[in-house]
Order: C-alpha cells, then sequence, then structure tokens
C-alpha cells in the first residue's frame, strides 16, 4: 500500500468518526417538554398567608352608616359678592374730610368723606334758578287768569302761561332729583351748599380696601373710593369633579373645616353649582355659603367642605390605613378567600381624617385588609424576588 493509500484511509475513518459522533450527540438531546413552554405569569399581586402570618393583619368588611356618606371637596373662602359694596365718586371732586381706614368697621349711611365738586355746586345753582323760574311762572298763570276773566287776556295767553308753568315744575323735579342723587338734601337750604357732596356706606362690614387719601382728586370713571364687604356671610367655592355631578345640588348641607381652626365645624348649603365644566381640569365649581358671625373664616383661606350624600348614592368608604400608594396610584388588598389575598387599584376621593371614600374598584360588602397592608406588599415584593 503507497503512502496516498495509507492517508486516503486514514481521512476516511476519521469522517466516520465524527459522523457517529454527530449522531450520538443529537440522539441524547432531549424531546422538549412542556415545562420549556413559558406559561402565562400568574397575578403577581395574588399571595396567600399562612394562619401565623394572618395574625399579623386584620380584615374588614366593607360597610359604613348614613353618617359616613359625605364628598370632600377642597375649597377656599371668599367673599360673598352679594355683600360687597365698591363706592365710587358720583362726580369729579377732590377728597375732602376722610374718615375711615382700611380695616375699619362702618355703618349703613355713615358719612365716610365729602367730595368737594364745581359740578354739585353747579347743580345747585341750577336747582335755585328753576325754584325762582317756578315761583315767577305760578305768578304768572295767576295774573293771566285773573286777566282771562276779565277779558284783557286771550285764550292763548293763558294757555303759554299754563304751559310755561309746566316746564318750570319739570325743571324742579329735574334738579332735585339730580340734588337726590348726589346725597344733598333738598329740603335743606340749598342756597347754602357749599358744593361738599357727602360719600356714604351702602352697607354695613369693614373697609376691605381703600384707593384714595385726604385732599386727593378723585375722578368720576369708575374706579372705586373704596370697598366695604360684610363678612357676616362668606362663600367657599371648591372644584367638584366631573364624575361627582350626580351627587350634589343646591340646598344640600355642608361642613366646612379648616386647617386654622382644627376641630370646628361651620354649616353651610350649597347655592350654586356651575354650569360649565372647566376642559382641563374636568371640574365644575359648587359654591356654599356659610354664616360667618364672628368673622373667623377669612377670604382666601383654604377650606375642605364635606357634602353629606343619600344614603342610596353612598360609595365605600373605607379607613385611611387601608390604603397605599404606589407611582402615583391608589392601592388596596381584598379578601378572596381565606388566608388568600389580591393587590387592586382603587380610585379615592380628596379628603382628610380617618377615612376615605373610594370611587372606583371597591363594592360595599368586599373585605379588604384594614390593618396591615405594608406588610402584605412587603411579602408580596419579597415572593416576587
Amino acid at each position: 500500500m503507497t503512502c496516498l493509500s495509507k492517508l486516503v484511509n486514514a481521512v476516511m475513518l476519521v469522517c466516520v468518526a465524527l459522523a457517529g459522533n454527530g449522531c450520538r450527540g443529537r440522539a441524547a438531546m432531549p424531546p422538549p417538554s412542556d415545562q420549556a413552554i413559558a406559561d402565562p405569569p400568574a397575578r403577581s399581586s395574588e399571595i396567600t398567608l399562612d394562619s401565623k402570618m394572618l395574625t399579623s393583619i386584620k380584615v374588614d368588611t366593607i360597610g359604613g352608616s348614613a353618617s359616613n356618606g359625605q364628598l370632600a371637596v377642597a375649597g377656599k373662602v371668599q367673599f360673598d359678592e352679594d355683600r360687597v359694596a365698591r363706592v365710587l365718586a358720583p362726580l369729579s371732586g377732590q377728597v375732602v374730610d376722610l374718615q375711615v381706614k382700611l380695616g375699619d368697621a362702618v355703618r349703613k349711611g355713615q358719612t365716610i368723606c365729602m367730595l368737594s365738586s364745581r359740578d354739585a355746586a353747579a347743580a345747585a345753582g341750577e336747582h335755585i334758578e328753576s325754584r325762582k323760574d317756578l315761583e315767577l311762572a305760578e305768578k304768572n298763570v295767576t295774573m293771566t287768569e285773573d286777566l282771562f276773566e276779565h277779558q284783557a287776556a286771550s285764550k292763548m295767553a293763558l294757555q303759554q302761561a299754563q304751559n310755561d308753568l309746566a316746564k318750570a315744575r319739570a325743571r324742579v323735579a329735574r334738579t332735585e332729583e339730580a340734588l337726590r342723587v348726589l346725597g344733598v338734601a333738598v329740603q335743606d337750604d340749598v342756597s347754602r351748599f357749599n358744593g361738599r357732596v357727602p360719600i356714604r356706606t351702602p352697607i354695613p362690614g369693614v373697609v376691605i380696601e381703600r384707593r384714595v387719601t385726604d385732599g386727593q382728586f378723585a375722578p368720576a370713571d369708575g374706579t372705586p373710593l373704596l370697598t366695604v364687604a360684610n363678612l357676616d356671610t362668606v362663600w367657599v367655592i371648591g372644584d367638584l369633579f366631573e364624575r361627582d355631578l350626580r351627587l350634589v345640588q343646591r340646598g344640600q348641607p355642608a361642613i366646612v373645616t379648616t386647617s386654622a381652626y382644627p376641630g370646628e365645624r361651620f354649616e353651610g348649603k350649597v347655592n350654586y353649582i356651575s354650569e360649565s365644566i372647566d376642559p382641563a381640569s374636568r371640574t365644575a365649581k359648587v359654591r356654599v355659603s356659610v354664616a360667618n358671625p364672628a368673622g373667623r373664616l377669612k377670604p382666601e383661606m383654604y377650606a375642605s367642605v364635606a357634602l353629606a350624600l343619600a344614603g342610596d348614592e353612598r360609595a365605600p368608604t373605607v379607613p385611611a390605613n387601608a390604603i397605599f400608594t404606589e407611582d402615583g396610584r391608589s392601592f388596596v388588598y381584598v379578601e378572596l378567600a381565606p388566608g388568600r389575598f389580591v393587590r387592586r387599584a382603587v380610585e379615592v376621593a380628596a379628603g382628610e381624617g380617618h377615612s376615605r371614600r373610594v370611587l372606583t374598584g371597591l363594592r360595599l360588602g368586599d373585605r379588604i385588609v384594614v390593618d396591615g397592608a405594608l406588610l402584605l406588599r412587603q411579602e408580596e415584593q419579597q415572593r416576587a424576588s
């Protein structure tokens, strides 16, 4: 056998050996089993506890009484616009004898300052002239009637005198009304009027804004000289979510609380719900009128409004400790069966206190973990890791 023949035989033997090993490797590979196909993962929020761990938590049934049927709305105290008066200058003039400052209490009809005005003096002068013209017209009618009876005056002359009298009376009435609008008493001797018009407050209350000083010229351009507010009643205006509109109506009782007076409750009633929805926040304005005789509620003060709800419209109410928050979402643990729990996302209404109103995610009668929810969450995370 030549060397070339020996080399060819060796190469053939190596190929046969490699082919046999390849066949044996494929035969040894196990067939795919059911475990190799990934099953859908079980719900990560479901968890089972043994009897020992169950002693660390407390489970209760969602229920509630009528006293818990409340809708919490965040709000802010505002002036009652029906009890705010902006005192304007009836005509241009100089402010003199200013008698009030910011924060002073005033009575209805109290004179707060005088307005020295040439226009007022001109109005008084016109009234004096109209009175003199009226006296002259009355004398002229009397004389013309006498002459007419003695056939010394024509009927046309009598009618002219009577027409002049009617005009004089109309002018007097017009000038009297003008002085009355300015606050000048026409019963007094107008000839002594010095052109100073009294400025009076139309309502009782407190001066909350003053824009003039003594001696300042005040134009009659609609700018208030000062503003008076009566704080015996205030408004609390809040934002009501669109989904809660069906739960609120005018005349509904409300309880207002503030952080300024912990534990104190101010009673009121809903007197207005806006006709439109804010497209950005999806809320409507709700207004509650609240009695405030002591003036303790201050405008711009933050407040919480609790609106009493009818029993058949009440949503589940759960203890605040039953709810925990992750990534901006609220969750509770619901009992599926004894020892088996599932984490469920819920939507909770804004509020304070020991309980929270659940808008979605729970129903009356569900059993939830009311104490130990964070322990359950920690156990769930440990098992998932």
